[in-house]
């Protein structure tokens, strides 16, 4: 029951701290280019400085919770991100805006996925599968929290006055939720106390062509996910829907994430892990053609949302599982934040290399680019399952 208690809380966390402090920004992106009178380069900039930072960080995110310390270091994440977005509601320059996304990359490389992801594997060995699926079953549902509760807010309140919500969300009920399901999961782990291999045995794994390939390839498919994802509500307004009928279409990505994880879950016994993520290459691919020609019927992206939402949510579950499958479970923690170093690197760059791309060509131009990367990552996947390994 304690286990259960543990991966509930952590479900609820993860939920509400993936929509106050990763959706906010795509949510608000429109307004802040509306009110502060920056270009979408610019602004783009600073998500894509946050979660370079997330993912330079996210490596020390790992050796932290092999060494025991999991807990600590999500509440205090936690903590850091809803400080700072107190200090994003009185931003009126740009480096104070570009100061405050620092901070919650840096928050956000010791709270969200990754390190419960790490931290799960580490308490569970082989059985963290179960507490994965529920965590990002729940927390699939954190974009439609975020899109109408942020376009409601700032509707009533203005912007600065949403974002000021969230952060007293994120201090008084994520940040102790997350130490406190954190503290459970480690106080009732199922394995046995890991012992660190020495420094430089434990970096063996990155001498191996699998854990590129994987890397490089999940790489590709964070880039496109988070170039179409971040500028979505203005691809969306380019095509002519109306505010509301695109945040509508952006807060059922949610549940079709979720989804794509029962589906997962229902097919386990007749597909393999490795089967569910061609499919999810695939659907990501199509989802890519639908949003292209989305503004010629409704149809299409119902299509998108539907093929974005499920392929993406079943990466958010194969990541780790495939991680542990390719490269086996030895210092897993530091496995993880080594992978998580390219994937939100590719996550990161992506919204400002797509306003680059749109200054050149437009989004059609953008979307196209981003099915080539996924043909891209879906072959460099084929590669890591090829040459896998248990280093």
């Amino acid at each position: 029951m304690k286990r259960d208690t543990a991966v509930l809380l952590l479900a609820f966390g993860q939920t509400l701290a993936w929509a106050s402090l990763y959706y906010i920004f795509p949510a608000l992106l429109l307004r802040w280019e509306s009110d502060l009178g920056w270009s979408k380069a610019d602004l783009t900039a600073a998500i894509t400085i946050a979660v370079l930072v997330s993912a330079t960080a996210s490596p020390l995110a790992g050796r932290i919770i092999d060494h025991g310390k999991g807990a600590p270091m999500l509440g205090l994440s936690a903590l850091v991100g809803g400080v700072s977005l107190i200090l994003l509601s009185g931003v009126t320059e740009k480096w104070q805006f570009f100061a405050v996304w620092i901070l919650i990359g840096l928050a956000t490389s010791g709270c969200l996925y990754e390190p419960y992801f790490a931290l799960i594997t580490r308490a569970r060995g082989a059985e963290a599968k179960t507490g994965i699926i529920l965590v990002t079953l729940v927390a699939g549902f954190a974009s439609t929290i975020s899109y109408p509760a942020v376009y409601t807010l700032a509707e009533a309140l203005g912007w600065r006055g949403a974002v000021q919500v969230f952060a007293a969300l994120v201090i008084l009920v994520v940040a102790p939720i997350l130490w406190l399901g954190g503290h459970l999961l480690e106080r009732d782990k199922r394995t046995k106390p890991a012992t660190l291999e020495p420094k430089k045995r434990s970096r063996q794994f990155l001498k191996t062509p699998a854990f590129w390939y994987l890397a490089l390839g999940f790489a590709c498919l964070a880039m496109a996910h988070g170039a179409a994802l971040q500028h979505l509500l203005p691809i969306l307004d380019e095509r002519g829907l109306s505010p509301e009928m695109a945040v509508l279409a952006a807060s059922f990505i949610g549940p079709m994430q979720v989804a794509g994880r029962i589906a997962m879950m229902a097919s386990e016994r007749y597909l393999s892990n490795h089967g569910v993520a061609i499919a999810a290459f695939l659907a990501m691919s199509l989802s890519m053609v639908m949003l292209l020609i989305s503004g010629a019927s409704p149809v299409f992206l119902s299509g998108f949302v539907i093929l974005f939402g499920s392929a993406y949510g079943t990466v958010s579950i194969l990541r780790p599982l495939l991680a542990r499958e390719i490269l086996g479970e030895a210092n897993f923690g530091a496995k993880s934040g080594a992978l998580a170093l390219p994937y939100l690197a590719g996550a990161a760059v992506a919204p400002y290399l797509g306003s680059l791309i749109w200054n050149l060509g437009g989004y059609d131009l953008m979307l196209v680019v981003l099915l080539g990367v996924i043909t891209l990552g879906a072959a460099l996947y084929l590669n890591a399952h090829r040459f896998r390994s248990t280093v």
